[in-house]
């Protein structure tokens, strides 16, 4: 039997005095159990996050942390001690311009990557609808991101080179095979070639992901706007654009992290030869072809205050709340 005290009978109990009153067991171990239940259900939200917030911290925070800590230094991976050297890897970047200079490789990327979005929206927009052999057009699309990246790099060096496909389809049109260019290793053409490669490979993610954004709009609104007098243009603009924002700023947001952090598709087809050496491809060779961890650490982590940067100007300039069709 529980005990609390209160005034019993019909006058009050002189003060000082302990009145006991009787409760029910079972009353109060309802009220622990309750008690019990309600701080296992706000712990409990923590618990399943403790996993996945530890791995990220260590596979993502502890190494972003340790690679700036290591760009502070002059190592060569084989020595046994580091010589600290604060931002002097930082400084020989930029005072270097064959080290500097592959940033402006990424520019090709990075309009190739603008060209993917837009013919993407554009695929997706047109197979979102009654469209005849649709689901084989879709199919077709999104295959080539399907593929292993050097299986499409090996695919690709015979696709370019002298005699190759390319040059037999330019044949069928009546261009001379033997006065084509070379597609790979004229330095003003290889970069382009490279980028159709890159696009052609990962059109298929954008046109997957703002074809399921297109067809989450209510159709209801898509038809209200046909009955008003509405064009494909201004359905495009006023109501799919509008309602697939948060998608189209995140596409926009890795294809530019992935214009500036090509390394495959360069690698594989030319080694970063004939000027198309990229971000990616300098830091790698400078790290496992000349040794300098301590520079290439400096490139990575230089890297990524770049994509940091862009993302952040585009969150600020594109917003990526969803917007109310009505």
């Amino acid at each position: 039997m529980g005990k609390l005290p209160r005034q019993t009978g019909a006058g009050a109990a002189d003060v000082g005095e302990a009145v006991i009153v009787d409760l029910p067991v079972n009353a109060l171990s309802v009220a622990s159990r309750m008690g019990h239940s309600s701080r296992s259900r706000s712990i409990t939200p923590y618990l399943f996050l403790l996993i996945p917030v530890t791995l990220l911290i260590v596979l993502t925070y502890v190494p972003m942390v340790m690679t700036f800590v290591l760009s502070l230094f002059n190592w060569q991976g084989f020595s046994q001690g580091n010589t600290f050297v604060g931002l002097q890897n930082y400084i020989n970047f930029f005072s270097d311009p064959q080290l500097f200079g592959v940033l402006f490789v990424s520019l090709y990327y990075l309009v190739g990557a603008f060209v993917q979005l837009a013919l993407a929206l554009y695929l997706a927009t047109l197979l979102s609808f009654s469209t005849k052999f649709r689901n084989v057009f879709k199919g077709i699309i999104f295959f080539p991101y399907l593929l292993n990246g050097v299986a499409i790099g090996f695919i690709f060096i015979f696709f370019f080179r002298p005699g190759g496909v390319l040059d037999s389809f330019t044949s069928l049109f009546g261009a001379d095979p033997n006065n084509n260019p070379l597609w790979i290793g004229d330095r003003s053409l290889i970069n382009i070639s490279l980028t159709f490669v890159s696009v052609w490979r990962y059109i298929g993610l954008n046109f997957v992901l703002f074809l399921g954004a297109i067809q989450s709009i209510p159709p209801e609104t898509i038809e209200a706007a046909q009955m008003d007098g509405a064009n494909k243009w201004q359905e495009l603009r006023y109501i799919i654009m509008p309602g697939i924002r948060p998608i189209l700023a995140l596409s926009m947001i890795l294809a530019i992290a992935g214009s500036l952090s090509v390394f495959e598709i360069p690698y594989i087809m030319t080694d970063g030869a004939n000027g198309s050496m990229t971000f990616v491809i300098q830091t790698v060779k400078t790290a496992f072809t000349q040794h300098d961890y301590g520079l290439a650490t400096a490139m990575a982590f230089i890297l990524f205050l770049l994509i940091l940067i862009v993302t952040g100007v585009q969150r600020l300039v594109i917003s990526n709340e969803p917007v109310e069709l009505t």
